[in-house]
C-alpha cells in the first residue's frame, strides 16, 4: 500500500473526506515530490497535485499517482476550483502548518466548510516502512563513519567550528545532501550547553567535547551524539561521563514496544538521579526521527504515547553542569516486536584523544 493509499484509507475513517496538504514534508511523504512549491488536494477517490509551470514536469515524474494541475492563478483559487468541481462540502487543512494569512485566502475562495486537521499525515509517518528504515539505516551508517573520521581530526587548538565544518564536509562525501540540523560542537565549559552550536572557541587539553550531528540522506535524517575527551579529563568529568553512559545503555536495553515515552525516559532519568545529577538532566530522553529530525513520539516525562514497532527514536540522556562541563550520548533505534534495533554503532566508551 502506498503512502497515498494509506492516507486515503485514513480519510475514509476520519471526520473529513478531503484534505489540503501544503507543508513541504507531508507533501513529499504523500506524493514523493521533492520540489519547493505545490499543494495536494486529496479525497477518498482523487489525488490532485497543483503546482506552477516550474515544477509540472518534475511532479509528473515524481508523483505518478497524482493528477497534475498547472497553477494559473493563486493557489487558494486553484484549490477552490477543484473543490467546486468535485462538489466537496467539507475540506480539511493542516492547522499546524497553515498561517492565518493562508487561511484567510482559503476562506475567501473555497465554497466549503474548512476543518482544521491535526496529525493526520503525521500519524502515518510514525510507522516507518521497510523502505524508509533502509534509508534511515544508511543515514545512520554515514554518521558512524563520520565519527570514526573526526576522532583523528580533533586535537588541542582546533576550533569547534572547524570540527563542525569537517563533520559536514565528510558526511557530504559519504552521500548526505547536508547535515540534518545545525551541528553542535561544544567543548570545555561549553559542553554544559545542551545546544551549544559550534563557536570559534579553541579546544584545550583536559576538556570534554560533545558533538551532536546527523546526516540528511534521501529525504531522511539520522541524529547521533558522542562526547570525547582531549587529553585526560578531571575525575568529576569522568564521573559525569560514566553516569550518562550507564543511563543510556540502561535505556537502550529496556526500550521496546508497549511502554510509554514516560516509562522509557524514567529508566535513564532514575539512574541519573540516583547518581546525584538529577537536576542537571533537563531535557527529555529522546524524540522520533524520520523525514524531520524531531518528530513524534516523545520520550520524556510528558511522552504519554505508547511505543510501537516501526517507530524510530533517539535515546540521548545528558548531564550539564554549568561552569564545569557536560556529556550527552545519543543513539538512533527502531522499535521492534521484541525490543529495539540499534541503528548507530559508534563506540560509547570514553575516547581520550
Amino acid at each position: 500500500m502506498t503512502q497515498l493509499q494509506r492516507l486515503q484509507k485514513k480519510l475514509a475513517q476520519s471526520d473529513v473526506s478531503s484534505i489540503i496538504i501544503e507543508s513541504a514534508v507531508n507533501r513529499e511523504y504523500v506524493s514523493g515530490f521533492t520540489g519547493t512549491a505545490g499543494a495536494l488536494l486529496i479525497t477518498e477517490q482523487d489525488a490532485l497535485f497543483i503546482t506552477d509551470f516550474r515544477y509540472v514536469e518534475q511532479a509528473e515524474k515524481q508523483s505518478p499517482d497524482f493528477t497534475i494541475i498547472k497553477q494559473e492563478r493563486s493557489m487558494a483559487e486553484e484549490i477552490a476550483e477543484q473543490v467546486k468541481k468535485r462538489g466537496l462540502q467539507t475540506v480539511g487543512f493542516e492547522k499546524s502548518h497553515v498561517t492565518y494569512a493562508q487561511f484567510e485566502q482559503f476562506d475567501k475562495y473555497i465554497e466549503a466548510t474548512l476543518e482544521p486537521v491535526s496529525g493526520l499525515v503525521e500519524s502515518l509517518r510514525l510507522y516507518k516502512t521497510p523502505a524508509e528504515l533502509s534509508i534511515i539505516e544508511e543515514a545512520a551508517k554515514i554518521v558512524d563513519l563520520t565519527f570514526d573520521h573526526i576522532t583523528s581530526f580533533i586535537q588541542p587548538g582546533v576550533k569547534e567550528v572547524d570540527v563542525a565544518n569537517e563533520l559536514e564536509f565528510f558526511m557530504r562525501k559519504q552521500g548526505a545532501a547536508c547535515s540534518s540540523f545545525d551541528i553542535i560542537v561544544a567543548s570545555g565549559e561549553r559542553s554544559a550547553y545542551p545546544h551549544g552550536v559550534a563557536s570559534t572557541k579553541e579546544i584545550q587539553k583536559g576538556e570534554l567535547v560533545t558533538m551532536d550531528f546527523g546526516a540528511y540522506y534521501k529525504g531522511y535524517c539520522s541524529d547521533m551524539t558522542r562526547t570525547v575527551a582531549v587529553g585526560e579529563p578531571a575525575q568529576e568529568l569522568k564521573k559525569i561521563y560514566d553516569t550518562v553512559h550507564e543511563a543510556q545503555e540502561k535505556a537502550m536495553q529496556h526500550l521496546g514496544p508497549n511502554m510509554s515515552g514516560v516509562e522509557a525516559d524514567a529508566v535513564a532519568r532514575d539512574h541519573i538521579k540516583a547518581a546525584g545529577f538529577g537536576e542537571y538532566f533537563g531535557h527529555g530522553l529522546g524524540h522520533g526521527l524520520g523525514m524531520e529530525v524531531h518528530e513524534a513520539p516523545r520520550l520524556s516525562p510528558k511522552g504519554e504515547q505508547m511505543l510501537e514497532p516501526g517507530m524510530v527514536v533517539t535515546v540521548e540522556p545528558g548531564i550539564y553542569v554549568a561552569g564545569l562541563g557536560g556529556t550527552r550520548i545519543e543513539d538512533d533505534a527502531v522499535i521492534t516486536e521484541n525490543g529495539n534495533k540499534r541503528l548507530t554503532h559508534s563506540t560509547k566508551e570514553l575516547l581520550i584523544l
